[in-house]
């Protein structure tokens, strides 16, 4: 990922130093398991752990000989240990290090990845707190609806996210294991007690049977979780994108001083950052499918998978780690208009209030078709010219035989569409604070 998606924690996690890192931890730990049960000296093991060390430009030298990186890796170590270097790698294969090495990578990575989406969880549920009964009007098909508050749309959000969050732990509890078993997995030249002490050193979990690599179906889970909080992102980024629009302009991303949006119109105010992160969910998204494809391998192994995974293992979390980030800030320093929210909210003349007429007309005695044809025609004329809902529908006798008009006025208050924000919100947050969150 480029620098400018990416949060200099995350890219760490993915740089050559880290990686043959992890991968001198696994092959050190593997040989002082080996120690200890017989299969190579104590002193092999010391001296690997003293002497061990790699310079990743000398790696690239040598693989660019070797066209074999953990070839080149191990004759790297092997030239600052010694002799004893020889017994490195005894009945390992060179899945072993890299599936192991890319398990602890995307556990760390899913540990950021948890962070992030803890900071945007703590931004909605304090904006949706601040706003829980700031009304504003509710749109399907992006039409007047009818009325909700923001609290309750930031609400929303945030159980998505708390969601997106089980999905993430539950990915990271399926892709943290750790395979040792040597060509083909059979273990033929190796002891699983060896799997199982680098598995307990890493965090890991031996993995139940790998054939000669970590089975894909995991990974594809994790990319699918990754892809669904994305998909969450992006539909959160989408919304603050619709507010802002100049026709509605309800809420906007702050605007910073001295911040320009446009080189060509000064009074541009454009909601770029929520833009930024539509994107990078779309790149989230896109490397889902190339992960689902990784599953089929041939027999018990080949490499198809590995240039998948060297691009989206890292693109993937960084992308999405930035993309987090950026949307909690978002949320964090959102400008919100209650004035102007409630002036959209009036701006129908009452139209959102139809569905109270319609029920209080069939509860009347009028049939619903009838009672829908009815507040039907007068909505379209107030639709087509304007004026008032309420006024052309006390001046109606079909209707006010049926609802007088104080009753009528009464079917107009907008706190009828509030009575239950109080439950939606022990629904949401009560339940969050007690780990029961649907």
């Amino acid at each position: 990922m480029i620098p400018r998606y990416s949060r200099p924690e995350m890219a760490a996690l993915w740089a050559p130093d880290t990686r043959y890192r992890i991968w001198f931890e696994i092959e050190a730990h593997a040989l002082d398991a080996m120690a200890e049960i017989g299969m190579v000296p104590p002193s092999a093991a010391r001296a690997v752990w003293q002497r061990g060390r790699f310079d990743a430009d000398r790696i690239d030298e040598i693989e660019a000989e070797t066209r074999h990186d953990v070839i080149a890796f191990l004759t790297n170590v092997a030239e600052h240990v010694g002799e004893e270097a020889r017994f490195l790698h005894q009945g390992m294969t060179s899945s072993d290090v890299l599936d192991t090495c890319l398990a602890v990578q995307l556990v760390r990575a899913t540990d950021l990845l948890l962070a992030g989406i803890d900071r945007l969880l703590a931004a909605l549920k304090a904006r949706a707190v601040e706003h829980k009964r700031t009304p504003t009007i509710g749109r399907s098909h992006g039409i007047h609806a009818e009325p909700t508050t923001f609290g309750l749309k930031l609400a929303a959000h945030y159980a998505a996210f708390a969601r997106g969050r089980q999905r993430l732990v539950t990915a990271r509890e399926e892709v943290a294991t750790c395979a040792v078993s040597g060509a083909v997995g059979t273990f033929a030249n190796i002891d699983p007690r060896i799997e199982a002490h680098v598995a307990d050193r890493l965090g890991l979990r031996p993995e139940p049977i790998s054939t000669q690599v970590i089975p894909r179906d995991r990974h594809a889970a994790y990319f699918a979780a990754l892809g669904v909080v994305a998909s969450s992102l992006e539909g959160l980024s989408v919304e603050v994108r619709h507010l802002q629009r100049t026709e509605v302009r309800e809420a906007e991303e702050y605007f910073a001083a001295g911040q320009k949006g446009s080189s060509a119109m000064p009074h541009k105010r454009n909601p770029v950052l929520s833009e930024n992160v539509t994107g990078l969910a779309r790149l989230v998204r896109g490397m889902v499918v190339p992960a689902m494809e990784n599953v089929a391998l041939w027999h018990e192994r080949d490499i198809s998978h590995s240039s998948v995974e060297r691009v989206i293992g890292p693109d993937a979390t960084i992308a999405l780690d930035f993309a987090l980030h950026r949307m909690a800030g978002v949320v964090e320093r959102l400008l919100v208009y209650p004035e102007r929210m409630r002036g959209n909210l009036d701006r129908l003349g009452g139209l959102v209030h139809s569905q109270r007429v319609l029920l209080a007309l069939t509860q009347a005695g009028m049939s619903r078709e009838d009672a829908y044809g009815t507040v039907q025609h007068h909505a379209m004329a107030v639709w087509q010219a304007g004026g008032s809902l309420l006024d052309r529908l006390a001046a109606d006798p079909a209707v006010t035989v049926c609802v007088p008009p104080a009753d009528l006025a009464r079917l107009f208050d907008l706190d009828y569409h509030l009575a239950q924000v109080d439950t939606l919100f022990a629904r949401v947050f009560d339940a969050e604070d007690r780990g029961t969150a649907a």
